[in-house]
């Protein structure tokens, strides 16, 4: 059984930063490709920024320049680094990874709540 659980979430103040951090546990061989998503209340899960399996990231426009990417293979965590927090960006984060175990399939973790306050 293949888990991710996401951490770091909490209350800042605007212009504040915080640091989400997605560990994956279980059986399983290799991580891939991971994806950082948000969503906020009334409002669709959207893309923040992903990883590769070669470290290429990228980020959503309007998080570039504020939040970083970044994974440990050694450790099979990711984090997202997040500054200058503005409160737009208060939402549930979720962590998504593609996963290599017994089959190749996509996991969620269950979400870390960030928000900010103005």
């Amino acid at each position: 059984q293949v888990q991710l659980e996401e951490s770091g979430g909490g209350l800042v103040q605007a212009g504040g930063s915080l640091r989400l951090s997605c560990a994956a546990s279980g059986n399983f061989i290799s991580i891939r490709g991971v994806y950082w998503y948000r969503q906020a209340p009334g409002k669709q899960r959207e893309l923040v920024a992903s990883i590769s399996t070669s470290g290429s990231t990228n980020t959503a426009d309007s998080v570039k320049g504020r939040f970083t990417i970044s994974r440990d293979d050694v450790k099979n965590t990711v984090s997202l680094q997040m500054t200058s927090l503005i409160p737009e960006d208060t939402a549930v984060y979720y962590c998504n990874a593609l996963i290599v175990s017994d089959i190749l399939r996509y996991y969620w973790g269950q979400g870390t709540q960030v928000t900010v306050s103005s």
